[in-house]
């Protein structure tokens, strides 16, 4: 196969919606992986997609961001797992946030500590919360932002600055080692980003999907967090992630 025709097809592979790995295109095209990486230089320099560690997605995707709803049904066995896990790190007695999203969700759902004290901007997690007795709940306040069913704005953000608190659970559409933790709302990432800055230990729950993937807002570099978890990862990545001092926390580990 020609190099023209094997960027043809990764182009097509990237505009139909999915991410791409160099190790995966490298075996589908039985080349090398430099020369997938020149492909997908070449192919970045055209501006159909942007490079990410170790893979690609489609330039244009960086802003789209599915609903709460739609959320909620992709990958739920992953995030229900990513929930139990995360909840065994609440202690009796903890302060915590409990950022709005959909795996943070199962994190609420399997809290076993008691005297908590939750403070959110999820809408639905505070109403999910709102008749246990061993939690307290602090809700941030602020404008609602449909897509995500979050509080935002100037308001939340105030509030949220009045603390400090032991542990911080936050959510993301995508996590890289190069570009950092990103969300598609500015807004959102501005919250996300004061939550991890009020925080002693500072949790990103993600499924395996968002590894690679970069979105259009910034909200902290991977060093700013002390633990990621999730429902698994390569081995290389593991390693990467664990070098710059990140706790990586897992069921599942892959070999490449």
């Amino acid at each position: 196969m020609f190099a023209e025709e094997r960027r043809n097809r990764i182009a097509q592979i990237i505009k139909s919606g999915k991410s791409v790995r160099v190790s995966e295109l490298a075996k589908l095209f039985e080349v090398s992986e430099s020369t997938i990486r020149r492909d997908l230089r070449e192919l970045e320099n055209l501006g159909i997609l942007k490079r990410t560690h170790g893979g690609a997605i489609d330039s244009s995707i960086t802003s789209f961001e599915l609903s709460f709803d739609e959320k909620e049904e992709k990958f739920k066995k992953e995030k229900e797992y990513i929930g139990k896990i995360a909840a065994s790190f609440v202690r009796d007695g903890d302060t915590i946030i409990l950022d709005a999203g959909t795996t943070t969700k199962y994190i609420a759902q399997n809290i076993v500590a008691k005297n908590v004290t939750i403070i959110t901007n999820s809408v639905n997690i505070a109403n999910d919360l709102s008749n246990n007795d061993n939690f307290e709940v602090i809700v941030t306040g602020g404008i609602i932002r449909t897509k995500t069913k979050a509080l935002m704005g100037d308001i939340a953000q105030m509030v949220l600055r009045q603390f400090r608190v032991d542990k911080a659970f936050i959510g993301a559409n995508g996590v890289s080692i190069k570009y950092g933790v990103t969300t598609p709302s500015l807004i959102e990432a501005m919250i996300k980003r004061t939550m991890i800055e009020i925080s002693k230990e500072r949790f990103l729950v993600v499924d395996s999907s968002k590894f690679d993937q970069v979105t259009f807002s910034f909200i902290c570099s991977v060093e700013d967090l002390d633990y990621i978890i999730t429902d698994s990862i390569s081995e290389d990545q593991k390693r990467e992630y664990e070098k710059l001092g990140i706790n990586i926390i897992t069921g599942k580990v892959m070999t490449d």
